[in-house]
């Protein structure tokens, strides 16, 4: 991803969570089996009651997440999102169709040739299909949505004051590197884009663990969706009012408090009660955020906060020794 000067100057953070963008990356990961084992039950729960009424959308997302572009407007809340959805301009929508079925070979129904036809049966297909499915997949996990959302624009907004837009960027994911002005990701095919003085905004997703997507939209600034640091199952557990709970969850923001000293992951798995195997996980999204490095020790693997773990931690009133 190519930035010019005007680009970097013009990267903001998405100012709320986005219903239709979680709901189709939701979608998505509910045809997936390559989860991390942290959406594990999560997916096997969403299988198991997804509603019929919802099955349409499948026939537009694919697996890939990369589903219509009108379909998941970034949106201030469900109902703004739906309008947006409502009053796409009839050659986008056909446009994007297009796109989709070409590129994930997805099936031209009566009710997809309906919708680029702009009939107004397939229309209130989609817009209860989309409605149907939020309610059964996010509704009630969406106040949790929402505090982590906060949570990590907050990190991440100072991350940028402490350490610069390079920094940030680099940090979104595991794996990012600068060459220059331009932006590398381990993406599954080959591409690049150039932001040509767009612009670009960060969504942090809770419900995508994989590489992270570009959405350009005609005359917007481009949207980065990118992985948050803690994925949709982890919020379920009891974060209370802690700002580092919500941001990591509250075993992560445990783990990470325990790392200003050095531990092993099995050290780790003894003092917070869990198996030594979601240990490990645990470590591993630390150490993909930056927050711990990992180093291994004749047989035993020794975890420790880095500089910026321990900046977290002090930023939200937590221990900087242990």
């Amino acid at each position: 991803m190519r930035f010019t000067t005007e680009d970097l100057l013009r990267v903001t953070f998405a100012r709320e969570p986005a219903p239709l963008m979680e709901l189709e990356l939701a979608l998505a990961a509910l045809q997936r089996s390559d989860l991390p084992p942290v959406f594990g039950r999560w997916q096997q729960a969403l299988r198991r009651t997804f509603p019929r009424g919802a099955r349409p959308l499948l026939e537009l997302v694919p697996p890939s997440g990369r589903g219509p572009l009108f379909l998941d407007p970034l949106s201030r809340g469900l109902d703004d999102g739906l309008d947006q959805v409502l009053s796409a301009p009839a050659g986008f929508v056909r446009s994007e169709l297009v796109r989709v079925r070409a590129a994930y070979r997805r099936p031209v129904t009566g009710w997809v040739h309906g919708l680029a036809g702009q009939d107004r049966d397939a229309w209130r297909v989609l817009t209860e299909a989309l409605c149907t499915a939020y309610d059964s997949l996010l509704a009630s996990s969406w106040s949790g949505v929402q505090s982590a959302f906060d949570a990590e624009r907050a990190w991440r907004t100072r991350l940028l004051a402490d350490q610069g837009i390079r920094t940030t960027l680099a940090g979104l994911v595991p794996g990012a590197r600068w060459r220059g002005t331009t932006l590398e990701f381990n993406w599954p095919e080959e591409a690049e884009f150039a932001l040509d003085g767009r612009g670009l905004v960060l969504l942090p997703s809770m419900v995508w663990s994989r590489w992270p997507m570009l959405a350009v939209r005609p005359e917007a600034a481009a949207i980065l969706v990118y992985p948050a640091v803690s994925p949709l199952p982890l919020l379920d557990e009891p974060v209370g009012t802690a700002p580092l709970a919500a941001l990591l969850g509250s075993t992560r923001a445990a783990a990470l408090t325990l790392l200003t000293r050095q531990r092993t992951t099995t050290d780790l798995a003894t003092e917070l009660s869990i198996a030594k195997s979601s240990a490990s996980e645990h470590a591993k999204a630390l150490r993909a955020a930056r927050l711990i490095t990992t180093e291994r020790s004749g047989k035993a693997v020794q975890h420790s906060c880095t500089p910026l773990g321990l900046d977290l931690l002090a930023g939200a009133g937590g221990p900087v020794t242990a």
